[in-house]
């Protein structure tokens, strides 16, 4: 009986849409709303993503619009973006909160690159660790004689096929965000 390699296989589809989650999030010199996923502000004393108490909108290629369904919240959304990782202080006109993203200097391309890098790394250990869960697993069965010395040597080998197609699909990932930061 061979390893049954679906479990594993949809962890490490989990971690590659993660990862690219992650790289959404990244600001890449021009408006994204997507930079606003892991900003929360308290609604009623429970933290609330903003998209879900505001309409977001990208007016312009380097600007993000925020109007909020309640007015009240204007300031909390402001302060909850100048708390946040951004770096970008929001501009209150009284209705409407406005996000102008500043061309991407050098230096900050370089930074953001090395960031990517180091997230393609920690999700290639991701993809590592799961690609050991299922040898052990394997290797376990064989213990048990529930597969043959073959069967184990196939199970590892499918596992490591795997392996190898998620890796490649980060290290695309990756490579297109460094792309995208680098030409901006």
């Amino acid at each position: 009986m061979k390893l049954d390699t679906k479990e594993f296989e949809t962890k490490m589809q989990k971690s590659v849409s993660s990862f690219e989650s992650e790289l959404n999030s990244i600001r890449a010199g021009r408006a994204n709303p997507a930079v606003l996923d892991k900003v929360n502000v308290d609604y009623y004393g429970s933290p609330t993503a903003i998209n879900g108490v505001a309409t977001i909108s990208v007016p312009d290629a380097r600007t993000i619009a925020i109007t909020p369904w309640d007015m009240s919240l204007l300031k909390q959304i402001e302060k909850a973006i100048l708390a946040s990782d951004l770096g970008i202080v929001p501009q209150n006109d009284g209705k409407t909160i406005r996000l102008n993203f500043p061309p991407l200097t050098e230096d900050r391309r370089k930074d953001l690159a090395k960031q990517i890098q180091k997230m393609t790394e920690e999700a290639k250990v991701s993809i590592r660790n799961i690609r050991r869960d299922a040898n052990d697993k394997a290797k376990d069965m064989k213990k048990k004689n529930e597969m043959t010395e073959d069967e184990q040597k196939a199970s590892e080998k499918s596992v490591q096929d795997l392996t190898d197609k998620y890796i490649k699909l980060l290290d695309a990932a990756g490579a297109a965000k460094e792309k995208e930061i680098m030409t901006v």
